[in-house]
């Protein structure tokens, strides 16, 4: 089955990361204020500082679709505490139609009735999250998630909600209604919820900026915002008031862009409003998706940097699809993925259902040396050797040793020789498999690995 969106219609960072540069972790979430709520006065951060390394967490989307319960949340986050929190994956997210109380799947209901409040903003639908009635949002799951040391994200759809433009539910703090600003014109093609906001409106800014200070009265940490990458120049309003209703808030947010694929040429411009942004549909476990993200991740190489994380989506791993089946990559494509998107410094955030999580599958995603690449290597590049073949490198934090990705795109097993001077790592070197975390002893002038089908080898050269 495919669910892809188009067609069904992020702190803490584990001590055993080697090499990670003291200081550089983003600022943990504060647990004192009452029901998660944005704290007086709280600093604006930066866009770099929302996100210094690559988000790494959990999102609900490919376990659970729009389906999740608040008891569901909170199983899967306690899971996610024990088992990843350590490893530094830290930002729990419930992805979309957390506001839809007849969500059953993967297929949205052609007609939704969503839970809003009197000013046209969603709400979680009290039947599947019970601690939001009485007016408190994900104020209570929130802090919850705070308490465990995470932080809380969610899944958000561009626009205003349908439901509230057919009522013409007020905008707070305007004397107009959701009609006034609603573009009827512009919906998302695979999903059923809303309508654009035009932004040329009086009220539309005040409606996002009313939305965002929700967000953080509830305390949400990161957000996921859907509908918006694809068609991108269309949408570019609606990006920039969403970046804009942040910074207003009062509490620090990352803002993920979705889907993809967002256009290389407006690299400059998405990096200045978000911190993430989805280069690709979705992605799920096929291997002609995965070796799609190879070139996507090349194309974007000159707009990864510090708080800019191009996003090749959430890792389909272990138990997926409303616990239908397991992930159809093989062990070696399993871990070709987890190097690219470690040797590619790509948002980690893990998608396959926590409560049947397997050791393979955990151990893939918390090798703290390869974790290492991800978060704290720089000067991430390609290489091309041969066709058949792709090479990434990296510098370690601490410029003294190189990171080297070598991957078989091929159907046949293959020798690869890849020369040291090619990803800059001098005539001679001494190397470790990142993988199997064990030294491999010096080579001199190239390094030569044979790699089964789809496979793939991460090593660090010193």
């Amino acid at each position: 089955m495919d669910f892809s969106r188009r067609n069904a219609l992020l702190a803490t960072v584990g001590a055993s990361l080697a090499g990670l540069a003291p200081g550089a972790q983003a600022q943990a979430p504060s647990t004192s204020s009452s029901a998660g709520s944005a704290p007086v006065g709280a600093a604006v951060l930066s866009p770099s500082r929302l996100a210094p390394r690559p988000p790494m967490g959990w999102n609900s989307w490919n376990s659970f679709a729009g389906t999740i319960t608040e008891a569901q949340a909170l199983e899967t986050a306690a899971i996610m505490r024990e088992k990843l929190l350590p490893a530094g994956y830290d930002i729990f997210t419930v992805d979309i139609q957390w506001y839809e109380p007849e969500a059953s799947s993967y297929t949205y209901n052609a007609n939704p009735v969503p839970a809003l409040d009197a000013h046209a903003r969603l709400v979680p639908a009290p039947n599947r999250f019970p601690s939001a009635r009485g007016g408190k949002g994900f104020a209570p799951l929130a802090a919850r998630i705070h308490a465990m040391g995470m932080r809380f994200g969610i899944h958000v759809m561009r626009g205003i909600s349908r439901q509230a433009v057919k009522l013409n539910l007020p905008i707070l703090g305007t004397s107009v209604r959701a009609r006034d600003i609603a573009d009827t014109s512009s919906i998302c093609s695979w999903n059923p919820d809303m309508y654009g906001v035009d932004m040329t409106k009086p009220g539309a800014q005040e409606y996002y900026d009313s939305v965002f200070r929700l967000y953080a009265s509830w305390g949400v940490d990161f957000i996921k915002m859907d509908d918006m990458s694809r068609p991108y120049d269309a949408h570019e309003p609606e990006i920039e008031a969403a970046a804009r209703a942040i910074a207003r808030c009062g509490r620090p947010m990352v803002l993920s862009l979705s889907p993809g694929e967002t256009p290389v040429l407006r690299g400059d411009h998405v990096r200045r409003h978000a911190q993430m942004w989805r280069i690709s549909d979705d992605f799920w476990d096929e291997w002609p998706q995965l070796e799609a993200q190879f070139t996507r991740l090349e194309n974007w190489t000159p707009f990864r940097s510090e708080g800019s994380w191009p996003d090749p989506d959430m890792l389909p791993l272990g138990r997926l699809a409303l616990g239908e089946r397991n992930s159809r990559f093989t062990p070696d494509e399993q871990r070709t993925l987890m190097s690219l998107w470690s040797i590619t410094r790509s948002p980690l955030i893990m998608g396959g259902d926590l409560r049947h999580l397997d050791d393979a599958t955990l151990a893939l995603l918390v090798n703290p040396e390869v974790l290492a690449v991800n978060q704290a290597s720089r000067d991430n590049r390609p290489h091309f050797i041969e066709d058949g073949v792709r090479v990434w490198s990296a510098a370690s934090a601490d410029g003294a040793s190189r990171y080297l990705a070598v991957f078989n795109m091929g159907k046949d097993p293959r020798e690869i020789a890849v020369p040291l001077a090619t990803v800059g790592a001098g005539a001679k070197a001494m190397v470790r498999d990142l993988w199997e975390r064990r030294d491999l002893g010096p080579v001199q002038g190239r390094l030569v690995t044979r790699l089964a089908p789809h496979a793939s080898a991460l090593y660090r050269l010193a």
